[in-house]
């Protein structure tokens, strides 16, 4: 059933050499297609010297509307779209939406104060290195920084100045600190709150695990936030937000404003299908449901931390509806996990080309635009269930905390 490492070897030795030099390419890779972009004007500015249209304009865009002293103005589609054209120097076909919670207009507002390719650069980097540090803490070996650089979801938040590597590192930093530091996990899961989508799961598995003060800690992390904010752009920012949310709502996920092919949920998938809309929020749910129960059943099992960890990241992308390609750097986060696992016990003979094929699935997003992503989340589906079949339930085996 395994592929354990020979005793006294670097347990990464069990890994074959053909997934270190495809880590190595996808790495080498990535670094090309950043710098060809970036000299060839595909990249932040185009060959004019002005801005691409990317997902970035429109948190620069907003941070402008919020040092200007009109924050609400950030969730106007009209309004903001006018600033997004003047932030870029060019207009362009469609809008670039703002939907996030008030309290992320703290880092749009700190972003806008930079030139806009300074920001763009910066907030790439700022996000990559978190990411970077918690995917090396998840795997727990050297191996991390390969990994974590190969990941396909790099190149897609790099290229579009997304933030899908900030939510990988919030979730991500929330398991790593929760089994020695609560309180820190709490923080990031309360930093999490700029976007709720993915922390549905998280209150049920805290109270699942009796896990009281970090519950408390990302409580009043995000009370601190919202009140922060709320102080900072006053109530109008708010009822904005609130407001302008059913809009946003039915435009992605009933409308597909943005194309069903981009979006990674079960739900894009049956309308990319043909499946009408009441058929797709059903399937939805039902899914998000089967999965929370999954979840929160292997929280209260003996399993090894890291299964529970891994099943819980899982399951985030698996509840939500609303997921596009970038988001998936979060699945970075379980897969992380299950080589650790691996690196640690030996894999399992189908796991590194299960692994393989969730990579695939992610790189070949660009050739087809489809929800390919959904079918890379359920392959780390099925290796946890199999690592939980296997009987991976001592907890006293790994803990991620000790590295």
């Amino acid at each position: 059933m395994t592929a354990a490492a020979p005793p006294g070897n670097d347990p990464a030795s069990a890994l074959p050499r053909v997934v270190i030099s495809v880590a190595l390419a996808l790495c080498v890779m990535s670094a090309v297609s950043l710098l060809v972009s970036a000299l060839s004007g595909q990249w932040i500015l185009d060959s004019h010297g002005l801005g691409i249209p990317t997902d970035f304009a429109n948190v620069y865009a907003a941070g402008r509307l919020a040092i200007e002293g009109q924050p609400a103005l950030a969730y106007d589609w009209d309004a903001h779209k006018q600033v997004q054209t003047l932030v870029l120097g060019q207009n362009f076909d469609g809008y670039f939406g703002w939907h996030y919670p008030p309290p992320f207009l703290f880092v749009a507002a700190l972003l806008a104060k930079l030139p806009y390719t300074v920001a763009f650069a910066g907030w790439v980097v700022l996000t990559f290195v978190p990411y970077l540090l918690v995917t090396r803490a998840l795997v727990g070996h050297r191996l991390g920084w390969l990994f974590a650089c190969a990941f396909p979801a790099v190149l897609t938040n790099a290229m579009i100045g997304q933030n899908g590597l900030l939510t990988a590192a919030l979730i991500g930093g929330t398991l790593v600190a929760l089994p020695k530091r609560p309180i820190v996990a709490g923080i990031c899961l309360g930093l999490l709150t700029y976007k709720p989508q993915y922390g549905l799961l998280f209150p049920l598995v805290l109270i699942a695990g009796r896990q009281w003060t970090a519950f408390l800690s990302a409580a009043v992390t995000a009370l601190l936030l919202a009140a922060a904010s709320w102080l900072a752009f006053g109530s109008e920012t708010w009822l904005a937000f609130f407001h302008w949310l059913p809009r946003a709502s039915e435009a992605f996920l009933s409308d597909g404003y943005a194309e069903f092919g981009k979006m990674q949920s079960v739900l894009s998938l049956v309308r990319f299908a043909g499946g009408g809309d009441s058929l797709a929020f059903a399937m939805q749910w039902s899914v998000a449901i089967a999965a929370a129960v999954a979840v929160v059943m292997v929280w209260r099992s003996r399993a090894a931390y890291e299964i529970k960890a891994a099943a819980l990241a899982t399951g985030a992308l698996l509840t939500t509806p609303y997921l596009y390609l970038y988001d998936l750097a979060v699945l970075a986060v379980p897969m992380a996990l299950l080589l650790r696992i691996g690196i640690a016990t030996g894999f399992l003979h189908y796991e590194l080309p299960a692994l393989g094929c969730a990579i695939a699935l992610l790189v070949s997003f660009p050739f087809i635009v489809a929800p390919v992503g959904l079918g890379a989340t359920l392959i780390v589906a099925a290796l946890i269930a199999g690592r939980l079949r296997a009987g991976q339930f001592d907890a006293a085996a790994l803990v991620v905390a000790r590295t």
